[in-house]
């Protein structure tokens, strides 16, 4: 053997020798590998997968019952508004008065006709105590006296026509009050004092009846509603909570293939009339597994269940986990399959 293939062996040897060594430093003990098992609750449950609620996202908002209108009864002219957006009203409160100044003329002209009426009907009144007593002393035929009862009864309706004519330009007149249809909150009050205004213009909107949450629903997913049915919604603070809440109306008509839906609006609930709600409705039902929130620990954004396997062992795994219809659950979309042992965590237990 040459002395260039002598000394290649020996640094081969050197190598591998020195390799060994190094692993045996670095290789730990056999006891300090194997740690303590971590100690698991009584507290199990066994992953099954089963019917619950199937929710889709729909548009809600917060409103009445109705809207009323405050509407003007004759033309012209806004004289006054008592009210605006924001205040409170009683039904058949005055909230704006509506003038006419021709409903004045109208009247005084009513009120001359009635003077000449009465005093047509007083003048006709004496010819026929006149015309009677002279009739009994002979002097006039019956005929005459006849004709003169007559002008007298028509003098006298006249009269009632007259004073009949007066009290409907009165009423006329006193409809320009603007009265609040119901009791409730004026929404919009956008025409001026001063406006000129015609019969029928809305001057005030007001609320009307129980406040309730809209929604609007394509009507494949309204035919499965009933009365009852579990509604999650979100409340102010973003947090979503689960609410039972009952449908009081279903409007039978169909728009765009939408279906308007009336719910009674939840304890507690106020806000802006027209105020956007989100809102998630059961429509059906579907398979899906659920665990009581007590299983899951949250850290740095993660989700954790612990799972029990069958010698005993557990071990942690990440689930990706939503938010379920039933209170104090979660759904778990994956990371857990039907037939797995979750246990639950032991308060200040180390993880």
């Amino acid at each position: 053997m040459s002395n260039r293939h002598l000394l290649l062996s020996t640094t081969l040897a050197a190598m591998t020798m020195g390799a060994l060594a190094l692993g045996a430093c670095s290789a730990p003990p056999a006891s300090e590998g194997a740690g303590k098992p971590a100690a698991l609750s009584s507290d199990r449950v066994t992953v099954t997968m089963a019917p619950v609620a199937d929710l889709r996202p729909v548009s809600g908002t917060y409103e009445t019952r109705d809207q009323a209108d405050a509407r003007a009864r004759i033309p012209g002219v806004l004289a006054t508004l008592l009210v605006k957006e924001g205040d409170r009203v009683a039904k058949g409160q005055v909230i704006g008065f509506v003038r006419d100044e021709r409903l004045g003329q109208q009247t005084a002209a009513f009120d001359a006709q009635s003077a000449a009426a009465a005093a047509e009907a007083g003048r006709a009144q004496a010819d026929l105590v006149r015309t009677r007593d002279l009739y009994e002393h002979g002097v006039y035929a019956k005929a005459r006296l006849e004709q003169v009862e007559a002008a007298s009864r028509a003098a006298t309706a006249q009269l009632a026509a007259s004073k009949a004519q007066r009290a409907a330009s009165l009423s006329l007149a006193g409809q320009g009050a603007i009265l609040a249809p119901a009791s409730g909150v004026v929404l919009h009050a956008q025409v001026p004092a001063g406006s000129v205004v015609m019969p029928g213009q809305s001057i005030a909107t007001v609320t009307a009846g129980p406040p309730v949450v809209r929604l609007q629903l394509p009507e494949a997913q309204a035919s499965a509603l009933k009365s009852g049915a579990l509604v999650l919604l979100k409340a102010d603070d973003g947090a979503t909570t689960s609410t039972t809440i009952t449908i009081t109306q279903i409007f039978p008509s169909v728009t765009a293939g939408i279906v308007t839906v009336d719910l009674a609006a939840p304890a507690g609930a106020a806000g802006l009339i027209g105020r956007r709600i989100e809102a998630r409705v059961a429509v059906g039902t579907r398979q899906a597994i659920q665990l009581p929130s007590r299983f899951v620990t949250a850290r740095y954004g993660v989700d954790y269940v612990r799972i029990v396997r069958r010698d005993g062992a557990s071990s942690e795994v990440v689930v990706q986990t939503a938010a379920a219809a039933e209170p104090g659950k979660v759904e778990v979309l994956s990371g857990l399959a039907p037939g797995d042992v979750v246990a639950a965590p032991i308060v200040g237990a180390p993880r």
